[in-house]
Formats: C-alpha cells, structure tokens, sequence
C-alpha cells in the first residue's frame, strides 16, 4: 500500500482525518543520496517504543521488503522522512543482527533518484544469483515496487543503495489499478512466486512466477472480496501455504507452482486489532531468508505518535500453523529473541487473587516490561479479572486487560479456556501493548500512551465477583532496544562505540562532532601494529583526526589535520611530528596510519610517501577512534587493515569538485555537477586504466593530461547509455553501449601524440579512436558527474 487517500474500503474512511497528507514531502537528487534526514534523538521521547521499532523521525507505514541478508535483518518501510503526515513515499531502511535492536539507516528507495511510485513492495535476498544482478562479494537484496505494474530495485552492498533494474521500467505490466508485490521462493519448484493485489473487477491476487526474478509469467488469479492490498504469501509448516490481506486476514491452502487453492476460502483473523489503515495492525509483511528458516512477521501499528514521529512497527513474531475444528489457524509469538532485553525478574505460583486480598504485583514500579500468567478458570468465582496497566495510587490506570469469565473472552475478544485455563503473555512497552494467549492463537496488538512518570508505573492484578488462582505468573523488566550501532558511520571497528568529550550525531556524511575542546569518538577495537584508515573533514572545526593505541578516555596517539595548514601526530603533552602543507578545510582529507612497534608512519590523501615518519613508545596499545577539536567535523569509513583506493604511485591527492572518501573497496565521488580528484602525477603519452562505476546518476570515468582544476580529457561511462571521450566544451568522441548503474566498467586509455584511443571492458579493439590536441599534457584523475560514483585499481604504464 503506499497512496492511503486512495484507499475504496469504507472502513479506510474512519483513518482518513488521521491520514491525510501535509505539506509536500521533498524528493532527491541522485548526487546526494543515499539521505539521512533525521535529527538526532536519544529513543527517549515520551511514548516512543523501546523495543517497538519507529522510525528516528517522520512518518512511516507499511512494512517494505523484509529480508534478512548477509548478516543482518533488514527492514524497509513506507516513509515521509521530512514530515509527520502520508506523502511522497521514500523506502525507509533500518537494520538489526537479531530482530530486537534496530539501527536506522540512511533512505533505501527515494523520489527523484528511483523512477517510479515506491509504494509497498516485497523483497528477497538472491542468494544464488538467479537474476545475475551481483557484482561483488554479497549476496544481491532484490525489492519490488511500483503501481499499476511492477519495477525491480536491487543492492549489492547489502542495501547502502539500490540501483533502478532496466532504468525502473516496470518489468510486470498491469493495466488495472495494481499495487503491492510480494515475491517469495518456491523451493519444490525452484523458481520465485509473486502475488500482487489488482483491481480486476474487484478485490484479489495476481499470481506471477519467474526463474530469475526479471522474466515473470502469469500464472493465475485468486478473487476474493476480503483480500485488498498487502498481500503476502508463504509456505508454513510443511508445505501448507497462507495467504494474507493488509487486514490480518487469512486463508491456508495449497500452492501447485501456478496455483492457489484452500478448501476452506472463509478467511481467519490472525491479529484482533484495529486491523484498517491507521489502526494497530495493518499491512503486515513475513521476512525472506531467515538463516533458520523460521517465517517471521512484523506489521504497522498507525496509532503511535510523537512530536517527530507518526508510526512503528509490531514487534516480530515467529508464525507458525495448528489445527483447529475450524480448520487450519495460523499462531503469532514473539520471536526469542526478546531474551536479549530481559533485566530482573520475579515469579509467583498458586496465588489467590480477589477483591481486597494481596495482590502480588503490588509495590512494582515498570515502564516496559513483560507479564506472562496462568489462571485456573474452571475453579474461578470471579466475573472478572486481568491487570491494570500503568496503575496509580487513585486507582487510575493507563489501561486495563480483562478477562471475562463469563464470555470467554480478553478485551472482548474470544479466548476459550485450555484445560481449563487460561494463559496470557503481555509486552508493555511506551506506546505499545501486545498481548498473546493460548500459545499464539490469540494475538491482540493495540497503541497506548503510556505515562512513564514514576507515580504512573504501577501493576495491579485485580479480580471482582469473586476469586481466582493464579496457577503461575512471571514478571520481567525488558530494556531499551535502541542505540548499539552506527546509523552512518561505515567501519570494520566494532562496537560499542563512545563518546570522550564532545556530542557526536548522525549525518549523511558519517558521523559529525561538536567540540570546544577535544573530543574522540572510540571503538571498541584495540590492537598494536595496525594499518588505520579513514576520511576527515574539518566543517567549523580547527582540526580533526584518527586515533589510535587510545585508552576509554581517548589518551593515546592522534594524528589530525589542522585548518592552519599542517598535519600532526601528538600525544597528550607532546606534538611527535608535523608536516606543513596547504590544505582545503572545506574537502574530505584521507589520513592513514602504519604502526609498527614504536614505528608510526603518516600518509595524507593516498600519498605513497608518509608524510611522518616518527617514533614514540608511550601507548604500545589501545583502542581506534576519532577526534576533533573546537568546532564541528565529520569522520567517515575508519578502517583496519590493508583495503581502500589502490592506484599508481602519487603524492597527495586534491578535490576539485565534489567529495570523494575511501571505502574498503575503493574511492566513492559524489558531485552534483564535474567532480574531479585529481593526483600530482602527470605525463603526455602513456597507458591509462581502471575501474569505474555510477552507483546512482548519470557519469564516472578517467581523467588526463589535465591542469591542477581538471580541465583536460576525460573517457568516461555514461548512463544513458554511450562511452564519452570529452574535454571542456566539445564531446571529442561517443560509443553507444548500455551502461547499468552499479555495474563496474574496465576503462582504458591509450595516448600518443594527438591520438587518444579508449577500450572497454578489456575489449580487444578500441571503441573510440580519435584526434585532438588541446591538451600535451597534465595530470591523471578520475571525474565524476551528476551522481554518486566509484573508482578502482588505477594504473598507468
């Protein structure tokens, strides 16, 4: 789902006012993506979920693309990062290592810089490479969009950033009104299943399969007046498939490869919610690839609101199948990772409960907690009984769970004894209660404003009409789930991350410091001898660095550089080294560190001659982090080991145009415009080669023979779709080619004279062959344009 004005059911209208859109949202450019458009927070606001996953800022929906891949969980989400309303949909992204603590991460899917409408969509991850999409070490993350018909995004470093599949033409062409795909593997078969909801005459599925993931074929229609958006699909308990709504709603039956079919089209309920758009569980998703192959669901819970957020997401349950004398129902329960979060606890057993008499919750005092109980309801007098939630001394409370004897029922909705009792399991959380019974048939998700004030935090487990035993209860304290890694610093240190003086936020550039003094920013990695890597730039800041061989307070050896123009390696009380040269505080500086014993060498901007080369034996070890002193600058990518930007040998490196940082992988160009980085290295007629690719926009490529601000020539790829040789103001020569975004391409560049020959891809023949002579000579460089581009093993003989 992603239009929710659109919404045809009437019971939508009742979340229209709730729903409705605010000021336009903004759309991206392709330069300057992915975006990180959140202020900072500390998870701490008043009624923002502690273990419920929100979004850090704006508005989110709709579950997106659940998959775990490569190590990690990633969820995507319907998002209006720049507001609190529904608009202009982005896909929101956010990871975690095991379902409990999540990390936001930059936008995944954003207008302007990936064609289509990136409504509510499916994904997987390609662990096989069926679709040939992969490029690189890790598996493929393929996610699918679009209305109306069906686009195909995918990542391949594990969902940093996606790339448009065909230019984001829609590879399913659906000409009702459609939305909401949702692939899944069919391993009997070997082949993917796709189901999406369309308009053909009324409510229902289109079911698609595909060998690769790209070339899908119609394979038959499910209709039923119940199934309206959101669909999902998944096999369940060996070999029975479910099919679900945007509503929870449900049918279990058989999928043959084409199609689906259920004996019993009666649909089941799996969440008793308020189960439309804006309610408390809407539009839930199952997860793709779980390493244990447990099928795992979220949903939307629309009520929860703050004064920078509007949304979360249910907690994950694990699904799983029983039977019943109505037929197959499916089971929600929370996934045991929860554990995680799990602080003090205490238990009762056989305890009587009634009016008037002890209550064995008296006297605690939770904010988000755990409850789970058994009641012996065959033996009960009591009308009724349940918890107070949020309890005060007045007797208030912020919410009640009641079971009605009587009816048979909690919160009024159907829980019939088992054996004559009844089990119930509470997650209390700021802004959410979830409450399961009878093992997960039960499964009830709702929106509270809890007050977390201390006078609010009681429990109260009250009976009334009579009495009832409590067979057996636990109580347990769960703590936060947020804050335990890094939004946008990207790093091979671990974790946990601190902070030693200073504030250090998340930005799209990394992470960023405010300091009046010094301020570092420490891992937990700590080593000796080491090679130690990152980017730095100095915004307002005097100067700013790496650390190394550091204790928890940040004491240890730094090596920074400094807006007066020079570089310098010190310690507490002794500058060891400096090396004056002018530098640009307002470009991204790259400083790397090789320690050997006493030995530290210092290179800048992937010089390969230190800059330092000095001793000192003060700190033989401690941890790696980052520093910066009086003012605000951003580090980026700090790294260990020997990875980064391999190219000839050069002296220091310059920014004209554009950043430019370095990554285990190579050197990532960002410009809005020509973007140059250019070395010290020049030469008239040579050999030049190297890899280059466009993560998202339009031009990367090689440039030569070029002056100390880029103007030269320059052979770059083009995503429209040609190879261009260019200098300023004329295009010298063009290859028509494909090029695909995220695709590396081999250039090389062969100069005698006037001549300039240019071969791709290792090509036995030069596709370009052509004359000029404005430029004899000048320095080696790589250019970037229009987007966000990567550069590679340089060379030139």
């Amino acid at each position: 789902m992603g239009r929710l004005a659109r919404a045809s059911l009437v019971v939508l209208l009742v979340a229209l006012t709730v729903l409705a859109p605010a000021a336009p949202a903004n759309a991206g450019t392709p330069w300057d993506y992915p975006e990180f458009p959140y202020p900072a927070t500390t998870y701490q606001e008043p009624f923002r979920g502690q273990f419920h996953f929100s979004s850090q800022s704006g508005w989110m929906n709709d579950p997106n693309g659940l998959v775990y891949a490569n190590g990690l969980y990633h969820f995507f989400y319907q998002h209006n990062p720049h507001g609190l309303e529904w608009d202009t949909m982005h896909w929101g992204h956010a990871t975690s290592p095991d379902l409990v603590h999540w990390t936001q991460k930059p936008i995944a899917l954003e207008p302007g810089v990936h064609p289509g409408t990136l409504f509510s969509g499916g994904g997987v991850v390609d662990r096989d490479n069926t679709a040939g999409l992969k490029t690189g070490p890790l598996d493929p993350i393929v996610v699918f969009s679009n209305t109306n018909g069906v686009s195909i995004f995918y990542s391949n470093d594990n969902g940093r950033s996606f790339q448009a599949y065909d230019q984001g033409r829609k590879q399913i062409e659906i000409p009702e009104e459609s939305r909401d795909p949702k692939v899944v593997w069919d391993a009997a078969r070997h082949q993917w299943a796709m189901v999406v909801w369309s308009n053909r005459g009324g409510n229902g599925v289109d079911l698609y399969t595909s060998p690769d993931l790209l070339h899908w074929t119609f394979a038959s229609r499910y209709a039923a007046d119940w199934l309206f958006e959101c669909p999902d699909l998944f096999p369940l308990d060996g070999g029975r498939w479910v099919l679900t709504s945007a509503t929870g709603e449900y049918v279990v039956g058989a999928f043959d490869g084409r199609t689906f079919r259920t004996d019993r089209p009666q649909p089941k309920k799996m969440n008793l919610g308020t189960t439309y758009a804006g309610g408390t569980f809407y539009a839930a998703e199952t997860f793709t690839g779980t390493p244990d192959g447990r099928v795992v669901q979220m949903a939307w819970q629309g009520g929860n609101r703050g004064s920078t957020w509007t949304g979360n997401a249910t907690f994950p349950v694990t699904l799983g199948l029983v039977d019943s004398p109505d037929g197959p129902q499916v089971t929600r329960t929370p996934v045991t990772e929860l554990d995680s979060l799990r602080a003090d606890s205490r238990s009762w057993r056989n305890e009587t409960v009634s009016a008037g008499g002890r209550d064995p919750f008296a006297g605690i005092l939770a904010d988000t907690y755990e409850i789970t109980a058994t009641f012996d309801v065959a033996g009960a007098t009591a009308g009724q009984f349940g918890f107070a939630l949020h309890s005060r001394s007045d007797g208030s409370a912020d919410r009640t769970v009641v079971y009605d004897r009587a009816a048979g029922t909690m919160d009024g909705k159907p829980l019939p004894p088992t054996g004559g009792d009844v089990s119930v399991r509470l997650l209390v959380d700021r802004g959410q209660l979830e409450v399961y019974g009878d093992g997960g048939r039960f499964s009830f998700s709702d929106n509270v404003n809890f007050d977390s004030a201390a006078v609010s935090q009681g429990i109260r487990l009250f009976a009334t009409g009579g009495a009832v035993r409590l067979k057996s209860a636990k109580f347990t304290r769960l703590s936060t789930s947020w804050g335990t890694a890094q939004p946008t610093l990207e790093s091979t240190l671990a974790g946990p991350w601190h902070a030693a003086g200073g504030s250090w936020t998340d930005t799209a550039g990394g992470k960023q410091a405010q300091a009046t003094g010094d301020a570092f920013y420490l891992s937990a990695s700590t080593a000796a001898d080491a090679v130690y890597q990152g980017d730095v730039r100095l915004d307002t800041a005097q100067a700013a660095g790496l650390t190394f061989r550091a204790t928890a307070d940040g004491a240890g050896y730094t090596v920074n550089v400094d807006r007066s123009g020079v570089v310098k390696l010190w310690r507490p009380g002794l500058d060891i080294a400096t090396y004056a040269t002018p530098l640009d505080p307002g470009a991204t500086h790259h400083l790397e560190v090789r320690t050997t014993g006493s030995r530290i060498q210092v290179r800048l901007d992937h010089g390969t001659t230190p800059v330092i080369d000095a001793t000192d034996t003060t700190y033989p070890s401690g941890r790696f982090g980052a520093n910066a002193y009086h003012g605000s600058a951003t580090v980026q990518n700090l790294n260990t080991g020997p990875g980064g930007f391999t190219a000839f040998t050069s002296g220091p490196w310059t920014t004209r145009g554009g950043a430019w940082t370095t990554t285990p992988d190579g050197l990532r160009g960002t410009a809005s415009g020509n973007g140059f980085f250019l070395s010290d290295r020049t030469g008239s007629d040579f050999t030049y080669e190297g890899d280059v690719s466009v993560t998202n926009g339009t031009a990367a490529g090689l440039t030569f023979r070029a002056t100390a601000t880029g103007e030269g020539y320059t052979a770059n790829i083009d995503t429209n779709g040609l190879v261009k040789l260019w200098r300023p103001g004329l295009d010298i020569a063009t290859y028509p080619t494909p090029v695909i975004e995220g695709r590396t391409y081999h250039l090389k560049v062969r100069t005698t004279g006037a001549r300039i020959q240019v071969w791709l891809d290792h090509g036995a023949t030069p596709i370009i062959d052509a004359t000029d002579s404005a430029y004899a000579s000048g320095r080696f460089g790589v250019n970037g344009y229009a987007g966000n581009t990567t550069a590679q093993n340089l060379s030139i003989t």
